[in-house]
């Protein structure tokens, strides 16, 4: 069955949106000196109306104050991802181990700190370091709360002192496992990434999930009861539900959660919410269809959770192509006519932008011709949305002569791994024989989102280059005979839930992830164990897999050579030929029949991107005619250069912000700095060594009459040591 997707939308929209119209334009409320929310304010947009700092000035920059947690991952493994608010001179951030700290905004001295560690002392899941990248505040008088998720909670602690608000949800908390109306997942990872937004008395909520549903939900910010719920995976009789060929979907399927955060417009209470990709990632063949509403935005009435509109930028999709960032509402000048709009970066490099109240199109969207040959049993969708404006900010193909030819000796190494994968077509359906993702699986467009300057509506946004591979890998027909061996079922669950990120052979092929071939040596049978229950670093908890199944993957992991070199299942004591039923969770439990054999970044023998620079851009696009205005590197590595090579950037997470003074700010590469850009020209003014990478969003805001710039220094990804420090800038006195 085939669907016109944007005439359905449409239709239904324009059918909805009789009390949502509001006026043709609507102006901004408050002042952008703070930084009072997730991404500066509810719209998403990054931007201050801060001036005091100029591109004629900005050379003066000096640290102002620093603030250290102390609770960096000794292995450097933590990371803080976190975008900070400030609040009524107050400013407000997390560690790397989930504490929630309160600091004098103007000299960084701490007021108090909160640590769901100590209030939930029997929660074995603190060993989990989790990526969180905001809070939420809110405020009736004397009553100030910021709310924010550890774990599977979502807790309401007091801004003024510090403490749990034990009147909200259950004891200070609510239980993101709950109230998602599906049984069984007592046990599921759910977790908050980013964070949602508040309108007026209603939290609204999306998550970070591993199997369970990614609905979306709204609570009652004084006691924490669910208020309402938008399906994402549609139930029967919902919009939606016959893009699912399989009508148990509902109850089966999970993911299409929003982990990217979100964007409110206040005044005609809409939100705007992206989603990610459903499960199973890379294989589809059990969820045939067009998936709504898997990578989309869609539009809600805030009060209530109604569908007002949607978009799905990938159908039925297999690349994991998420949509990576909050989206940005922005007033637009269109033909001469001013236009609310709503936009939204993808992984993939583009712009999308949108009338924010019925959700049309401001610049044509071609639904582009794709491959469809995929594996047996999938069946790929035909077309994918392709904007023609805005310009895209990434590059959009990787062939021969796109290589990287640093040195013959590294063009040739490279050429002889390039050569193996097959398919380099966008959007090749995943198979055995390799296909390019390019850009890669972390983006283009990721987590940091994209700034815009409300005065002249120009996004600036950065952008990795750096190719990945995708690699499909059968699960062994074994595990489906009726009785398979222990050792067969563990390296089964292992590939279906372990091998996408340390490796098809346990051998991991990023550095960002641990290798656990001989993870015997390192850690006991006990240890393992708790591992896989509770999540480790940035490695979720596993709880949901039965019993049966830990005891296979703890078998398979301690002797993984038994599997390999065995070919008579008679070999094995009889206590290990049990038959192990799947968990009950969803159907990417009861393990897809291809999977993927790992997220597998193309590097050279020195770990440097194996296509041609630039590796790491920064971008401004003229959103009122769609064009790039200008593209710069970001970063470098000082070793290249020292050798004569050009800056090449770098792979870079976290995203920018621009003020009304003229500059943009942005930390994210990795050479551990934060820069500033000239709005205008993309020059460079301005660069400071951090303590660690700032893997992060830059917040600015104005205190006191001082104009303050900080990063959350938190390293530990690819490979970088990790960081527990904030560091604020400021200009002297006397400037």
């Amino acid at each position: 069955m085939k669907y016109c997707l944007p005439a359905l939308v449409f239709l239904v929209a324009a059918a909805l949106l009789v009390s949502c119209q509001g006026p043709a334009v609507l102006k901004p409320d408050h002042d952008y000196l703070e930084w009072e929310a997730y991404a500066g304010a509810k719209d998403g947009n990054r931007y201050s109306a801060g001036d005091q700092i100029t591109p004629k000035n900005v050379a003066g920059l000096q640290m102002a104050w620093t603030f250290s947690t102390g609770d960096k991952e000794p292995r450097n493994k933590s990371q803080i991802q976190c975008n900070p608010i400030v609040v009524d001179g107050i400013l407000y951030g997390l560690s790397p181990k989930s504490k929630l700290f309160a600091l004098d905004a103007a000299g960084g001295t701490q007021r108090w700190m909160f640590d769901p560690a100590q209030v939930d002392t029997a929660d074995g899941n603190r060993s989990f370091y989790q990526v969180i990248r905001g809070l939420m505040y809110w405020e009736d008088g004397a009553d100030k709360r910021i709310f924010y998720g550890s774990g599977p909670y979502v807790y309401a602690v007091n801004a003024t002192d510090g403490q749990l608000i034990r009147s909200f949800g259950s004891n200070g908390k609510i239980d993101l496992r709950e109230n998602l109306d599906r049984e069984g997942l007592e046990n599921a990872f759910i977790a908050s990434t980013s964070p949602g937004v508040i309108y007026k008395n209603l939290l609204i909520l999306g998550s970070r999930v591993n199997e369970a549903p990614g609905h979306i939900r709204a609570y009652d910010v004084h006691t924490g009861e669910r208020k309402w719920i938008f399906h994402t995976v549609p139930h029967p009789g919902e919009l939606g539900y016959e893009t699912w060929e399989n009508p148990d979907a509902w109850k089966t399927f999970g993911k299409v959660n929003s982990w990217a955060g979100m964007a409110l417009d206040e005044k005609r209470g809409m939100v705007y919410i992206p989603t990610a990709s459903p499960s199973t990632e890379y294989y589809g063949g059990d969820r045939k269809g067009m998936n709504w509403f898997g990578n989309s935005l869609i539009a809600l009435d805030a009060s209530t959770g109604k569908y007002i509109w949607h978009y799905q930028f990938v159908h039925h999709d297999l690349w994991d192509r998420d949509l990576p960032a909050n989206p940005n509402l922005v007033t637009l000048k269109i033909d001469g006519k001013e236009v609310d709009a709503v936009t939204q970066i993808t992984k993939h490099g583009y712009v999308f932008v949108f009338d924010r109240v019925g959700g049309k199109p401001l610049f044509p969207i071609d639904e582009v011709p794709v491959p469809t040959e995929g594996l047996p049993g999938e069946l790929p969708w035909p077309t994918q949305p392709i904007p023609q404006k805005p310009e895209p900010f990434a590059r959009q193909k990787f062939e021969p002569e796109d290589v990287s030819d640093l040195t013959p000796e590294t063009h040739a190494y490279l050429m002889e791994r390039y050569l193996k994968i097959k398919h380099r077509a966008k959007f090749s359906p995943p198979s055995t024989e390799g296909s390019w993702i390019f850009p890669g699986f972390d983006g283009g467009g990721e987590w940091g989102g994209a700034a815009i300057d409300l005065e002249s509506q120009v996004m600036y946004v950065n952008s990795s280059e750096l190719p990945w591979s995708q690699v499909m890998a059968e699960v062994p027909a074994a595990v489906g005979n009726g009785n398979p061996t222990l050792p067969e079922v563990g390296r089964s669950i292992y590939l279906t839930h372990c091998a996408v990120c340390h490796g098809p052979s346990l051998i991991s092929p990023d550095p960002s992830f641990p290798t656990l071939k001989g993870i015997g040596g390192r850690l006991t049978e006990r240890e393992i164990r708790q591992v896989i229950d509770n999540g480790r670093n940035m490695m979720p908890s596993f709880r949901h897999i039965n019993e049966g199944e830990k005891r296979a993957l703890v078998n398979y992991l301690l002797a993984p050579d038994r599997v390999a070199n065995t070919t008579d299942a008679t070999s094995y004591r009889a206590t290990e030929r049990e038959s192990v039923p799947p968990s009950p969770l969803n159907m990417a439990s009861k393990r897809p029949p291809y999977v993927s054999t790992g997220l597998v970044r193309f590097l050279d023998q020195n770990g440097y991107p194996g296509i041609k620079p630039p590796w790491g851009t920064l971008n401004a696009i003229d959103l009122n005619t769609g064009k790039l205005r200008w593209k710069v590197t970001l970063g470098e590595h000082p070793e290249l250069t020292a050798k004569g090579i050009p800056p090449t950037g770098t792979e870079n997470y976290g995203g920018p912000l621009v003020t009304k003074g003229g500059l943009v700010f942005i930390a994210a590469t990795q050479d551990q700095k934060i820069r500033a850009f000239d709005k205008n020209t993309g020059k460079e003014l301005w660069s400071h060594e951090l303590p660690a990478a700032g893997f992060a969003t830059p917040a600015t805001y104005v205190v006191e009459g001082r104009q303050y710039v900080v990063i959350a220094c938190g390293g530990g990804k690819v490979g970088l040591p990790s960081g527990d420090t904030y560091v604020a800038f400021a200009l002297p006195d006397n400037l």
